[in-house]
């Protein structure tokens, strides 16, 4: 369900000529029982709303006063959100016989042709105030305020986001309030410009506008209608592809250079390709993007890679495992994104605990609209191919689902069917399209103008795919910083201490243990793989960080002792990486 809001005007929306009909207050009530919240945002006062609509309490929370207050019709709690202007404000009007002429609790309405006196009386007593204009209707509020803050007000005291918010209005005060939804809907009888601007216009006046809209919802209809201004943008087009490879809408670019996008909702998305090959770069871009655009993002991170992603809460470490409960709690607020960092939890119990938590955040979703994506890293290892079921049946039931792995043909074959659509990156992406490809028994897409090193996109089951130049990140995130620092990396990637004979069999897990090993072992097994140049090698090829590999091997080349290279050696990756002070309390594959 993408909608778990119904925000609706109340004059020539809801109501004509300040009357709702029963069939318009039938189809609320059935929006009510479908478990969606009902928002009312009106420019009335509330004491006049009140006493001309008694099925108030049919809406969760009423935002009154075009934005500056509002009312909880449960608790009977009113909240004025600004202060109203001074009262001698109001009796200059007065006296100069505006009428008609309301002052609510922070509000002034009146009507034209009294907008003269009123701007008047603004620059006489050098107020900061704005004039907002809704059919004839002139209302003074305090800067900043209008239906689509007092709609944010709103969404913020259910723990809603706007992205599930579908708002219908008629007049000009309500361009801000369905823009800030993520469905503006506008009724047969709104203004023309509204209409032409919004982004679903109805074919029913007033009421009838309102049953209809609800009916879409109800339907699910209104699910699968494409938004394209929330599209999220990926890249620009690349030569090579062809741009109708992935339908308008639904990441294309219009030509060489034109924008690549992602629809916010019901993606199925793999990102897929070689180590090294840009995977953590694109996502991250991606991510961040999103997490801008208010959508809220749960990374679930086994290694430590996004533990220094600065757009997001990390929840545990090296050295304490996050918690169900604790992952839970934070994400009740939509304005928070979090990384589940699984780094501190042993090998053998993370597919378990991913298993319990994705049904978690389907059920928060259920409740309230969010997450918005989750992002699966190393998803070959937590939804591997030997599993015949994975805890989620359908992409939408999370929103968007982002999936990254080394090899797609080694997910399982219930993640695959979740998959829409696969973004290859590194070195020949055409080799990781054929691979994933035959992983659903699909054709793959040719591989004529492909690039033999980049990103390319990929629409599941079209004959053609397109090159994309990801839009980058504004902060380039430190790579695998933490993972490589303290957690465990697998045993092809480990260095092992072996000395000229291979007498030992030592295995540094992360830089950590390296330190400490190399600290210990004996001077000739250290010398022995500093002439080989083995700790460059391992640093350039299993961390991927050239940059620090190169001022290795340069120790490496130099003559000096074996205490000296140690002593460099160590303060180079000290300099680099942050280590821990003390060693993590446990070995999370401590039975290898």
């Amino acid at each position: 369900m993408r909608y778990h809001v119904l925000a609706c005007d109340f004059d020539d929306t809801l109501a004509t000529h300040g009357t709702v009909t029963d069939d318009t207050v039938k189809a609320l009530e059935r929006v009510s029982r479908s478990g969606r919240r009902l928002l009312l945002v009106t420019g009335r006062e509330l004491d006049d709303l009140l006493a001309v609509f008694p099925h108030a309490d049919l809406f969760d929370l009423v935002v009154a006063e075009n934005g500056a207050l509002v009312y909880d019709p449960g608790e009977r709690t009113r909240d004025a959100l600004a202060e109203p202007p001074p009262e001698e404000f109001v009796e200059r009007l007065r006296g100069q016989g505006v009428t008609p002429l309301g002052a609510g609790a922070v509000i002034v309405a009146t009507r034209e042709p009294y907008d003269e006196q009123v701007n008047d009386a603004i620059r006489e007593f050098g107020l900061e105030l704005q004039v907002i204009r809704n059919k004839g209707a002139v209302m003074v509020l305090p800067p900043g305020v209008n239906k689509a803050s007092g709609l944010a007000t709103g969404l913020a005291r259910l723990n809603m986001s706007q992205h599930n918010v579908v708002a219908v209005g008629d007049a000009e005060n309500d361009h801000a309030f369905l823009t800030a939804a993520e469905c503006g809907a506008a009724v047969a009888n709104a203004v023309p410009a509204l209409r032409s601007q919004c982004d679903l216009p109805l074919d029913g006046e007033a009421g009838a506008g309102v049953v209809e809209l609800a009916e879409l919802l109800l339907s699910g209809e209104l699910d699968e209608r494409k938004i394209p201004r929330h599209d999220v943008l990926l890249g620009r087009a690349r030569s090579g592809g062809d741009d109708a490879a992935n339908g308008g809408g639904d990441g294309t670019g219009n030509g060489a250079g034109g924008e690549v996008r992602l629809p916010p909702y019901g993606t199925g998305l793999v990102v897929a390709g070689p180590s090294g090959g840009g995977k953590s770069t694109a996502t991250t871009a991606l991510l961040e993007r999103l997490i801008e655009a208010g959508h809220q993002c749960v990374v679930i991170d086994p290694e430590g890679d996004y533990a220094e992603f600065p757009e997001a809460a990390v929840l545990g470490d090296p050295d304490r495992p996050p918690g169900v409960e604790e992952v839970l709690r934070l994400l009740e607020s939509p304005e928070q994104s979090a990384v589940v960092n699984m780094i501190g939890m042993p090998l053998r119990d993370r597919p378990a605990f991913f298993t319990e938590l994705l049904p978690r955040l389907t059920a928060l979703r259920t409740r309230l609209g969010h997450p918005h994506w989750v992002v699966v890293d190393e998803a070959h290892h937590l939804m591997p191919a030997e599993l015949q079921d994975v805890p989620i049946k359908d992409v939408h039931d999370l929103g968007s689902l982002l999936m990254i792995t080394v090899h797609p043909e080694a997910l399982s074959p219930a993640a695959l069917r979740l998959v829409g659509h696969v973004l290859a990156v590194g070195d020949r992406p055409d080799r990781t399209l054929a691979a994933f490809a035959d992983a659903l028994g699909e054709p793959a897409p040719t591989a004529d103008g492909l690039p033999e090193h980049g990103v390319v996109l990929w629409r599941c089951g079209s004959d053609r795919a397109q090159p994309v130049e990801v839009e980058p990140a504004r902060t380039e995130r430190t790579r695998h910083r933490r993972k490589y620092a303290a957690g465990t990396m697998s045993k092809d990637k480990s260095f092992y201490f072996t000395g000229p004979d291979d007498r030992l069999h030592l295995r540094a897990r992360n830089l950590h243990t390296f330190i400490e090993l190399g600290e210990g072992v004996d001077e000739e097994t250290w010398t022995h793989h500093l002439g080989r140049g083995d700790y460059s090698t391992w640093i350039r090829e299993s961390l991927g960080d050239d940059e620090l590999a190169d001022e290795v091997a340069a120790v490496e080349r130099d003559e000096g002792d074996a205490a000296e290279s140690r002593r460099r050696v160590t303060s180079l990756i000290e300099e680099r990486y942050t280590l821990p002070s003390e060693p993590t309390r446990y070995d999370p594959d401590h039975d290898d």
